[in-house]
């Protein structure tokens, strides 16, 4: 069966080839046929199942006394063999071990499970009964306070359930201890006692710091969350402050340009008339002197609300799609007669490149770019003109003016950042570019530079590119084939500013106007009432008195004059002003008014009129 019939019957047969015999297997074994067999069998299955097989066969098997008595002896050695090498295996392990029989008396144990429990040397002994080793541990307090009878009781039940029970305890000590209780087939169980005292003070441990951690971080939450709300106080504070900011830049722009556009009235009316030759040359020259004066403080004053607005965020981009070659040929007309007055060649490449974007601000920046090639270029040309770009058109503005240096190209985008002009260029404000920069950003068009010193420069702005233009009204063909004089013109003024009402008479009777003045929208009718012609055109300022603006001015005068054109005048800028201006159909000058662009609106206006009747 161990060993197979073959290989058997070959062992035995060698074995008693050997001892000069011949091998019968019916034939009653000696001690010494035994002990080979055990031998045999101890080769296969180890030696203690080997003594056990061999002791169940001889059970079946007549053996002689003397034989009997050599196999008790062989058997009783290897039991003891086995009882020592058991004894030694639970010596040497770490838990205190402890077995009980089917009537829960010690029948095995270790000295750790002795030293764990700390037992007396009479409670180690076989034959103990778990009763009394419990008991000895209630009474000295191992359980808690309570009734002995019932510690015990309950302690025992944790020994007699039907499957492994697992407990923990906390000795006097201060050690703690793992309780494993398995029963065993034939009754009894195996109770191993582990110390987990360092496990246990190593999960108090982690679970202290992960309590700390927890403190912590919600320590660090809550000052960050205070900090946050400080931050958040804070630019609360800095935006109602720039809000504050622009609304005063807004009411401030108003006081700061009435007297300035009373000025530029007053100074146009006299260029006008220093035009005549018998004017004297210093007197000329001193107006001269004057406008451009004037000029530049409109420039700064301009230019510094435009910044203001941009960086509060008060214009919002309105987009549409537009062919670009309107925009050019605007730009075109304005800035020719200046280019001329230089003696510079300014060429502006017709496109029929559609673009999206909002139409006045991308006219401003295009104008900033123009002003500035213009400005920095002594002779030679200019060029604006557009290509495509992948899904973008490409706008580039050229000259052939000094060029800026490597070094300083990062800069020329930061406010009040200018070169020395060469002979024959003027002085900038240095905020051109800023604005350029700012308008970019705002609309998403990147702005580059190109520049090579003593060649000039290349400026690009990249614009989103589209197949087709928005719908558009279509424009009044008669009215732009009329081109009417002012001369006779009746036109009624209303602002609230004396000097203003008298610079704006001065410039248009020097145009041929009939004028007629009003502080308000009551003045105004009661100016027509008491005799005046009646107006075919109105400048209304948007500031009037508290409670009436201009647009409600204008309002109330066309409820009684009819549907008479009107142009809106105000030093606010604010895109809600331009809004509510669209909605009227009113079309809105900002002070400082410049004559020419108000003369070229006036005329166009009355042309429109003259072309509707």
């Amino acid at each position: 069966r161990y060993l197979g019939g073959d290989r058997a019957e070959r062992a035995m047969a060698e074995w008693a080839a050997e001892r000069g015999a011949r091998f019968d297997p019916q034939a009653p074994a000696d001690v010494h046929a035994v002990r080979h067999t055990e031998r045999l069998l101890a080769s296969a299955i180890g030696a203690p199942s080997a003594r056990l097989v061999t002791a169940l066969a001889l059970e079946r098997r007549d053996v002689s006394p003397e034989a009997a008595m050599r196999l008790l002896d062989d058997a009783t050695a290897a039991l003891q063999y086995n009882r020592e090498l058991l004894q030694s295996a639970l010596e040497n392990v770490r838990q205190g071990i402890c077995v009980f029989d089917r009537e829960l008396r010690l029948v095995c144990w270790n000295s750790r499970f002795a030293d764990l429990l700390e037992l007396p040397p009479e409670l180690c002994r076989v034959g103990v009964a778990l009763q009394d080793i419990v008991r000895f541990n209630a009474e000295r307090g191992e359980y808690g306070p309570g009734d002995i009878d019932e510690l015990v009781a309950r302690r025992l039940e944790s020994f007699l359930g039907p499957g492994e029970t697992v407990s923990e305890r906390a000795r006097p000590n201060g050690t703690v201890l793992e309780l494993r209780v398995n029963p065993m087939p034939d009754g009894g169980c195996v109770a191993t006692y582990s110390d987990i005292t360092e496990r246990v003070r190593a999960a108090a441990a982690l679970a202290a710091a992960n309590e700390q951690l927890e403190q912590r971080v919600a320590e660090r939450t809550a000052a960050l969350t205070a900090l946050n709300a400080e931050l958040s106080a804070a630019k609360t504070a800095a935006e109602q402050a720039n809000i504050g900011k622009t609304r005063f830049l807004a009411a401030a722009s108003h006081d700061l340009l009435q007297p300035l556009n009373a000025a530029r009235l007053y100074v146009s009316s006299l260029i006008e008339r220093q035009a005549d030759p018998a004017a004297g040359t210093a007197e000329r020259e001193l107006v001269a002197k004057i406008d451009a004066s004037l000029t530049s403080v409109e420039e700064l004053l301009g230019a510094l609300l435009d910044i203001s607005r941009l960086d509060a965020g008060a214009l919002t981009p309105q987009l549409r799609r537009f062919p670009l070659g309107e925009l050019l040929d605007a730009l075109k007309v304005e800035f020719a007669p200046l280019a001329e007055r230089k003696g510079l060649d300014l060429r502006i490449v017709p496109t029929s490149l559609v673009v999206e974007s909002d139409r006045r601000l991308l006219h401003r920046l295009l104008q900033n770019l123009l002003s500035n090639a213009i400005r920095y270029t002594r002779r030679g040309k200019v060029l604006m003109g557009a290509r495509r770009a992948g899904p973008a058109a490409l706008i580039q503005v050229w000259d052939t003016g000094s060029g800026i240096p490597e070094e300083r190209q990062a800069l020329v985008f930061k406010e009040f950042q200018r070169f020395t002009p060469g002979p024959g260029m003027e002085h900038g404000l240095g905020l051109g570019l800023s604005i350029v920069d700012r308008i970019g950003r705002m609309l998403d068009h990147p702005v580059t530079l190109r520049s090579e010193p003593g060649r000039g420069t290349v400026f690009s702005v990249r614009v989103p590119r589209r197949a087709v233009a928005d719908a558009a009204p279509r424009a009044e063909g008669a009215a732009a084939r009329i081109v009417p004089a002012l001369d006779g013109a009746a036109v009624l003024c209303v602002d609230n500013e004396p000097r203003v009402l008298d610079g704006m008479r001065t410039l248009l009777e020097g145009w041929g106007c009939r004028v007629l003045l009003g502080t308000d929208a009551e003045a105004a009718w009661a100016a027509v009432r008491g005799g005046g012609p009646r107006p075919a055109l109105l400048i209304v300022d948007y500031h009037l008195h508290p409670g009436e603006d201009g647009i409600a001015c204008i309002r109330r005068l066309r409820g009684v004059l009819g549907d008479v054109a009107a142009v809106l005048i105000t030093a606010d800028r604010s895109e809600r002003v331009a809004a509510d201006a669209r909605r009227e159909g009113l079309p809105v000058l900002n002070k400082p008014v410049k004559p020419a662009t108000l003369r070229a609106l006036m005329m166009r206006l009355l042309a429109t009129r003259q072309a509707a009747e």
